[in-house]
């Protein structure tokens, strides 16, 4: 979590009359000038001001509510019946990822205030989270279900708490947290009484209603109204055939080289099969989805940060909230049916001020959703080509079926063909072995190759599904790593 130069306003946060030990953690942080968000929001929050702040993804919407609140917290006193268990602040968020985010941020952004964190979310740790309480918490994060459990339980209070923040608020209602939000919200002081701030990248009129319920006299306070998407990332979308996806995703990883990716699909169905073709590509690759464990949800997405992991396949569970730095390329594999999923899936890249691409796929099952994204983003999204070229090309770890192979320390294999698949056009994304009308793309089979762009026309080949097909593999003999030397037998077969 960083300002980045490129993106800032000439206002600095010395120009609040913040308290001393916030300003030295924002020094110690490397936080001086503010983003356009924290210098629209500040001024109205750091008064007492209720706000409901609207920003494109990775514009430093997190950092705008922890200022606000660790001022509030460190200017004022705690009520007078207030026990060390009950939190002066709460954060609620709508995915346990987003939660542990919001708290890496507020480690840091606290570091010499002395302010108690405390993180509650499910699937984990129920009796460790518990004992947080004894040591005392001044700030609660945490999510909706967990949280409420605890407080039923007679753990904490929710009578002192100061600051409420919701953070992602329309993706509490796509979850069905509305009640949930409503329970906790229902046992905080007044409105009046506390200082209520929801920011997100979007504020739908349902949001804003529940905000004019619980909050006093909100101000909606909005980033580039008029573009919905960050303007630093670079969008194209492709129209390939159900069956010719998977050719047209491993050719573009092959040619775009990304350092660090994000597939998304609709079904885990899906990433699961796009998970094991990958694999066998050579690609260090692995699956986020809802029913993922969360010490192994926890753990995946620390070795994509540290780059053990090169690619991520994921449902939309991880769309929101999530902050990975240096995403390079976001594929919407399947595009989604919700525009403003779109929105909050490339919001992915290009975080605080960096460069990003945005690759989609509009096949024929899917592309019925690109006029509602391009109207909801106010603009036509690039068309490009899908050739020949693109679906034979391969990454240059591409492993043969019978052989193995050891990428960076990881043993891959490929033991079986690409299995069929009835629901989804046959071989998953490798589509026929044939072309069409007696041309033909390359398929391993005699009669020649044809490059250059699709037209569109009855003739055009239809790609080649096997891996014998690509002249410009790579394949690796087996038990001979990437780099020549021979490999360690394998105890078994990884991914």
């Amino acid at each position: 979590m960083n300002n980045e130069e490129h993106i800032l306003t000439d206002l600095d946060f010395e120009s609040f009359d913040l308290h001393p030990t916030l300003t030295a953690s924002l020094t110690s942080a490397g936080f001086t000038r503010l983003t356009p968000i924290q210098a629209l929001t500040l001024p109205y929050a750091l008064a007492g001001k209720d706000v409901a702040g609207e920003a494109q993804t990775g514009t430093g919407k997190t950092a705008a509510f922890l200022v606000a609140l660790m001022q509030r917290l460190l200017s004022t006193s705690a009520k007078a019946e207030r026990r060390t268990q009950d939190p002066r602040a709460v954060i609620l968020a709508p995915t346990r990822e987003l939660a542990v985010q919001i708290h890496k941020d507020a480690v840091l952004l606290s570091s010499q205030t002395g302010l108690r964190l405390g993180l509650v979310f499910g699937g984990i740790d129920y009796d460790k989270q518990r004992k947080q309480f004894d040591d005392g918490i001044d700030i609660l994060i945490g999510t909706p279900g967990r949280l409420i459990d605890y407080h039923k339980q007679g753990v904490f209070s929710l009578k002192c708490v100061d600051v409420m923040v919701l953070d992602e608020a329309d993706r509490m209602f796509d979850l069905g947290f509305i009640n949930d939000i409503r329970y906790v919200l229902r046992r905080l002081p007044a409105a009046t009484e506390r200082l209520n701030l929801m920011f997100s990248a979007t504020l739908s009129l349902r949001v804003l209603e529940l905000a004019y319920e619980h909050m006093n006299e909100p101000t909606k306070l909005t980033v580039d109204a008029g573009t919905k998407t960050v303007a630093r990332v670079t969008q194209s979308v492709y129209f390939p055939a159900s069956d010719e996806k998977v050719n047209l995703l491993l050719g573009l990883i092959a040619t775009l080289k990304p350092t660090r990716g994000i597939i998304f699909v609709n079904t885990k169905y899906i990433a699961e099969r796009i998970q094991g073709r990958l694999e066998r590509a050579g690609l260090r690759i692995a699956t986020l989805s809802g029913d993922v464990p969360q010490r192994k949800r926890l753990t995946l997405l620390d070795r994509f940060k540290n780059g053990t992991v090169e690619l991520i396949v994921a449902t939309d569970v991880a769309a929101r909230g999530l902050h990975i730095p240096d995403v390079s390329h976001v594929f919407n594999f399947d595009l989604p049916f919700d525009a403003q999923d779109y929105v909050h899936r490339i919001g992915r890249t290009a975080r605080f001020g960096s460069s990003g691409q945005a690759i989609s796929f509009a096949c024929e099952q899917y592309a019925t959703s690109l006029p509602d994204i391009e109207a909801y983003i106010e603009a036509a999204i690039p068309r490009a080509s899908v050739t020949n070229e693109l679906l034979s090309a391969r990454p240059d770890r591409q492993i043969a079926v019978g052989e193995r192979a050891v990428v960076d320390g990881v043993t891959l294999a490929n033991d079986a063909p690409v299995p069929k698949d009835s629901k989804h056009g046959g071989k998953p994304g490798g589509g026929k072995s044939t072309g069409r009308s007696g041309t033909g793309r390359p398929s391993g089979k005699p009669g020649g190759s044809r490059s250059g762009s699709r037209t569109g026309g009855s003739g055009r080949p239809r790609s080649g599904g096997s891996s014998s097909s690509v002249s410009s593999a790579f394949i690796v003999k087996p038990g001979v790593n990437f780099s020549g030397t021979p490999a360690a037998k394998p105890s078994g077969d990884a991914g």
